[in-house]
C-alpha cells in the first residue's frame, strides 16, 4: 500500500471548500491514490508534484490503456483527477505549470446520451407517488414533479427551504442556493410544478420560511439518501423494471425533454441545470441507441422493414 502523498489531504480540503460532495471527493482520492501507487512502483517513492513532467502523465495514460480492462471513461476520469490536482497546485504556487493540461484524453467512440424516462414510465411514477400511503401522497407527488419539471440535482432538492420557493398565479421560481460550487441560480417553475408545490404548501400553512420544502414522516428534512430511497420505492411500486431508473433519471428526463422542445439551446439548458461547462450539457445531444436503431430500420435496403 502506497503512503499517502503529503499533498493529497490539502487538495481534498480544497475540494471540500468548493462544496464538492463527499462521494466526489472519495472518487478523486481513489483515482489519485491509483496514480500515486503506479508512480511509486515505477520510481520507488510517491510523486512530488513539482517534479512531475508531461511524460509522466502520458506514461500513466498509456499504462492504463495497456491494462485493457479499464474503460475509456475510467481512464479519462483518472486523467482529469490528475489534471485538476495540478491545476490546484499551479494556482497555489506548488508547481510552475500544469503539465497534465495538454495530455489528450481517450476518444469515446461508443458514447450515448443519458437515458431518461419514457412517457409511460413518467405516468406510472407519478401515479405511484400520488397513491403513496401514510399521508405522503402530496409530498411524494410534489417531489417527483419538481424533479421532472426543473431538473434539479438531488442535493439541491434536499437543501430547498420554503423561502427559496416563489409561487404566483402565472409564474414561479426556485432559488437554488446550494448548487455545485455554492453558486446561486434561479430556475423557473412551470404550471405543473407550481400546482404540485402549492398543494404541498397549503397542506402545511404554518410552515416557516426556513423550514425544508420536503420533510420526513418525523418532520425532519428529507436527506439525499431519503430522496433516493423514496424514488427507488416509487419505481418498484410503479413496477418499472427497466434497469438503471433512479432519482437522477428525473434530471436526465427533464434535460432531454427540454432539448426536444428547444433544439440547440444548450446554453439555456446549461443555465437551468447549473452546469459550468457546455461539454457536460452536450452529452444530452448525443444520439441515443433507439435513434440509431430507428435509423438503421429506415435504410433503403431494409426490404423486410
Amino acid at each position: 500500500m502506497v503512503d499517502l502523498p503529503p499533498w493529497l489531504q490539502s487538495f481534498l480540503d480544497r475540494l471540500a471548500a468548493e462544496d464538492l460532495s463527499a462521494a466526489t471527493r472519495r472518487g478523486y482520492r481513489y483515482d489519485l491514490l491509483q496514480f500515486a501507487a503506479w508512480y511509486a512502483a515505477l520510481y520507488g517513492s510517491p510523486p512530488e508534484l513539482a517534479r512531475l513532467t508531461e511524460h509522466d502523465i502520458i506514461a500513466w495514460r498509456q499504462h492504463m490503456i495497456a491494462r485493457r480492462q479499464l474503460r475509456a471513461t475510467t481512464i479519462n476520469r483518472r486523467l482529469e483527477a490528475v489534471r485538476r490536482l495540478l491545476r490546484w497546485a499551479e494556482a497555489t504556487g506548488v508547481v510552475a505549470a500544469n503539465v497534465a493540461a495538454g495530455v489528450r484524453t481517450i476518444r469515446l467512440t461508443g458514447d450515448r446520451q443519458p437515458v431518461g424516462l419514457t412517457a409511460a414510465e413518467v405516468h406510472g411514477l407519478l401515479r405511484a407517488a400520488g397513491e403513496s400511503s401514510h399521508g405522503l401522497a402530496r409530498r411524494n407527488y410534489a417531489l417527483v414533479q419538481l424533479m421532472l419539471q426543473t431538473g434539479l440535482r438531488i442535493g439541491e432538492v434536499a437543501a430547498l427551504r420554503r423561502a427559496d420557493v416563489t409561487l404566483r398565479d402565472r409564474a414561479g421560481v426556485i432559488r437554488v442556493c446550494h448548487g455545485k460550487g455554492l453558486k446561486e441560480r434561479e430556475v423557473p417553475l412551470n404550471a405543473t410544478a407550481r400546482r404540485a408545490l402549492r398543494q404541498l404548501h397549503e397542506h402545511d400553512p404554518s410552515a416557516r420560511p426556513e423550514d425544508p420544502v420536503f420533510r420526513s414522516e418525523r418532520n425532519a428534512p428529507l436527506s439525499i439518501r431519503s430522496i433516493q430511497n423514496t424514488i427507488a420505492a416509487l419505481v418498484r411500486r410503479a413496477r418499472l423494471t427497466r434497469p438503471g431508473i433512479s432519482a437522477h433519471s428525473l434530471r436526465h428526463t427533464f434535460a432531454l425533454a427540454w432539448l426536444h422542445q428547444h433544439p440547440g439551446q444548450l446554453i439555456e439548458l446549461a443555465q437551468l441545470l447549473g452546469h459550468e461547462s457546455l461539454d457536460t450539457t452536450a452529452t444530452y445531444t448525443r444520439v441515443s441507441a433507439e435513434d440509431l436503431a430507428r435509423g438503421v430500420e429506415r435504410t433503403p435496403f431494409n426490404l423486410d422493414g
